[in-house]
């Protein structure tokens, strides 16, 4: 009898953890699965050298708060060079901290 009701509470758990709106229902209350951004407005970042970006390399400024979907945060990030000032859009791990 007692390995019979183990089981059950097994199989619930597994049913839980295996449906995403479930288990979303389960962490969100308890705290779990709560995504903090890396960098929040203002925060200088290099864009990194492994970014698609014709802008890897270079250091920006976080232009906004970042927006968050599903996967991951995205930021705006302002890069200026002595020509013109740009504003683009990067993935989290495309960013870096940069020094200073």
């Amino acid at each position: 009898m007692e390995a019979h009701k183990k089981m059950e509470e097994i199989n619930e758990a597994y049913a839980v953890l295996s449906d995403p709106i479930k288990r979303r229902e389960y962490d969100l209350p308890r705290g779990y699965g709560k995504r903090v951004p890396k960098f929040r407005r203002g925060s200088k970042v290099r864009i990194s050298v492994n970014s698609p970006s014709p802008y890897r390399g270079c250091i920006g400024v976080v232009d906004r708060e970042p927006i968050e979907d599903i996967f991951r945060f995205w930021y705006m990030v302002r890069i200026k060079s002595k020509d013109f000032t740009t504003v683009g859009r990067f993935a989290e791990e495309e960013l870096e901290e940069a020094e200073g």
